[in-house]
């Protein structure tokens, strides 16, 4: 398995165009709003989360993309997750998260956003007031309270 995260800055003019582009490369990619995301550690996390969730046929969701963002966001329902984490038509800072996917996704991507990084930065206070996150995360930071939420997610 090939996993890499990857921080984008762009516009999103047409997003059902955009979804509909994704779902015809061979392979998993999930673009996430990276301001909900507490950094490259924890997109990992999700996204490992969702592959062991499929091998052990305990997914929520038949979608690898869906699965993908449930993990991250450390929830089971659907809509939120992507209330918190779905990309939107305008300005954005994405967090890729691509799954055995060849160099032809990375180069599709390159070619309409701008490789940056940076986005993937936490930003502990937004992530904090949308994730509702109390005292857990003034005991552990925030970034290891929305992991562990993720990890939660398989004993639950």
């Amino acid at each position: 398995m090939n996993l890499d995260v990857r921080g984008y800055r762009g516009v999103v003019r047409d997003l059902t165009g955009l979804l509909d582009e994704m779902k015809g490369f061979p392979c998993t990619v999930q673009l996430m709003d990276a301001r909900a995301v507490a950094g490259r550690e924890h997109a990992i996390h999700g996204a490992i989360h969702a592959l062991k969730a499929f091998e052990r046929g305990q997914n929520i969701s038949s979608d690898m993309g869906i699965e993908i963002c449930l993990r991250v966001a450390g929830m089971r329902q659907i809509s939120r997750a992507i209330e918190l984490l779905g990309i939107k038509e305008g300005e954005m800072e994405i967090c890729a998260v691509l799954v055995d996917c060849g160099d032809e996704v990375i180069k599709f991507l390159d070619s309409i956003f701008e490789r940056d990084d940076g986005v993937l930065e936490p930003d502990e206070e937004y992530l904090r007031r949308i994730y509702d996150l109390g005292g857990e995360a003034e005991t552990v930071g925030v970034g290891e309270a929305l992991m562990e939420r993720t990890t939660m997610l398989t004993v639950a």
